[in-house]
């Protein structure tokens, strides 16, 4: 670590006096990083000026914060503040560590980002995290607690080695991560030539109580969404993202979740998909008003053990079913579905009587929102109409189908592309547990407890066809330095290993651009 150089401090009252009073200290680059965090006392607020942060020995924030005073690391208003290191270690290591925000910084190199080890109520906000020698943002440690996590509007992009966005919780339920929020973030390119794997963002098995919703995902190798079960833990919930180019399904998740309100705009393999996994099997699934565009299978499930309900999703394939159940079973509800397709395993819900060119405003320019005498309009099962709507209009019980209440003046909300999704809706789920500034949207919820985290190998899921693939690498030994902790990086938790082998074309940039009869941009091999 660099000597200790210039150091800006301003305290809102003298430190030898201070008692619990706050502080707000700036730094410069030539400051040494670790000894500046160690030193900070709830509601302390660490303020980095811009500049270049080489970090050459591990760093680890094992300070706390309270609820009502929590400690705050930001980057300084107007300037960037990129902390960077080799891939010998992890960028960011937070052990520990409750009541602590992450906010503003650029992040980039080490093995992981920012790889929480024992974390609660930490808040890690518009951060840039980008070319990872492996994972961009990992909550995956064997033991651990996580709970009230809030991962807000930060942009994660270029990863590598098995390069997920978003790694969150363990395989086998080896670490739990609970009632946290992951909300508003862009994720994307997570596809590049190194990754073996390569989800947007991944909940493992066990994890519960989670809120994934607002965010923009695309260029992906794996899933652009992936969960497993909670274990009979209460269900996560998954709503108003919208995803494009996934290298694999769109949404893939197996038990215990509600997934609504969502665009899935292109992947290679299914729009969305469900199958026995790490749990027993699809059951306690509800999967409502998604807008679905792919050219495979748009809504695949197979296998329930419990209730899966399929109603008001606007499934449009070009090329295979807008709906395939397999193992046909009573546990299976399917009511007021619109699309395009066949309907395989199931005798009705499905009116397969849409037409891209009539239902959507612009396929072509991703405009899925419904045209004037669209199908989509008022043709659901009231029964199973949800609040509000992927731009957070509420619904007030109208069963227009898909991810968006019909407006004759047109959509009101985000026009989709890439970047951050502008308008976060204010209906839906509740907010999660506290800790730390900022969230977006939402209304307020209790925290919960957590869990722990383990390390087995790569498991199979996969859809069509599934193959194993390598589990995720170990981190390098660390290297200890001053106001850091030493010891070496834990190795990751083996990754999914789960990617289908596509029936269509592999990885189309957005397969609403084939059915608009536009070339395809093939994925890199």
């Amino acid at each position: 670590m660099r000597a200790m150089g210039a150091l800006a401090v301003i305290v809102a009252v003298s430190a030898t006096t201070r008692g619990a009073a706050a502080a707000t200290y700036e730094i410069g680059p030539s400051a040494n990083l670790g000894t500046e965090i160690a030193k900070l006392l709830p509601s302390d607020e660490l303020v980095l000026q811009g500049g270049t942060y080489t970090l050459t020995a591990r760093l680890t924030i094992t300070i706390s914060g309270t609820e009502a005073a929590p400690i705050v690391i930001r980057g300084k208003a107007g300037e960037t503040a990129h902390i960077t290191r080799d891939a010998s270690q992890n960028t960011i290591n937070v052990a520990g560590s409750r009541y602590l925000v992450l906010k503003d910084l650029e992040v980039s190199g080490g093995s992981h980002g920012i790889r929480l080890d024992e974390a609660s109520f930490v808040t890690i906000e518009g951060c840039n995290i980008h070319d990872t020698g492996d994972v961009a943002l990992s909550a995956n440690v064997a033991g651990r607690t996580y709970q009230g996590l809030r991962i807000l509007r930060n942009h994660i992009h270029h990863t590598n080695n098995t390069g997920e966005g978003m790694y969150l919780g363990c395989n086998s339920g080896g670490c739990v991560m609970q009632e946290s929020l992951i909300e508003g973030n862009y994720v994307h390119d997570t596809n590049g030539t190194t990754v073996v794997q390569g989800d947007g963002i991944e909940i493992k098995q066990g994890s519960w109580g989670n809120v994934v919703r607002d965010n923009v995902i695309h260029s992906t190798n794996y899933p652009c969404i992936l969960l497993y079960g909670t274990a009979g833990n209460p269900p996560n919930v998954v709503e108003r993202n919208v995803m494009w180019d996934c290298g694999d399904h769109g949404i893939q998740v197996e038990a215990d979740a509600i997934v609504k309100n969502n665009l899935v705009l292109g992947a290679a393999a299914n729009g969305i998909h469900s199958q026995v996994h790490q749990q027993s099997g699809p059951e306690d699934l509800v999967i409502v008003h998604n807008t679905v565009v792919v050219q495979n299978d748009a809504l695949r499930s197979a296998a329930p053990v419990g209730s899966v309900v399929i109603a008001n999703n606007a499934l449009y394939s070009a090329n295979a079913a807008a709906i395939r159940l397999a193992n046909a079973s009573a546990l299976f509800t399917v009511a007021g579905n619109v699309g395009i397709g066949s309907l395989v395993g199931a005798s009705g819900g499905l009116d397969a009587s849409g037409s891209l060119a009539s239902d959507f405003i612009d396929v072509a320019a991703r405009n899925l929102f419904p045209a004037m005498g669209s199908k989509l309009i008022a043709a659901g099962d009231p029964a199973h109409v949800v609040e509000d709507d992927f731009n957070g209009t509420l619904r007030g019980g109208i069963a227009d189908v898909g991810a968006y209440k019909y407006d004759a003046s047109g959509n009101p909300g985000w026009p989709i592309g890439p970047g951050f999704k502008d308008t976060i809706g204010v209906g839906g789920s509740a907010g999660l547990g506290s800790g730390g500034t900022g969230g977006t949207a939402g209304t307020s919820g209790s925290a919960g407890t957590s869990g722990s985290g383990g390390g087995s190998a790569g498991e199979a899921s996969g859809g069509t066809g599934a193959n194993t693939a390598a589990g995720g690498s170990g981190a390098i030994a660390g290297v200890s330095g001053s106001g850091a902790s030493s010891g070496t990086d834990s190795g990751d938790d083996g990754g999914c290993g789960c990617r289908a082998t596509p029936s269509g074309p592999p990885h189309a940039l957005s397969l609403i651009v084939a059915f608009a009869g536009l070339a395809l941009r093939r994925r890199r091999r």
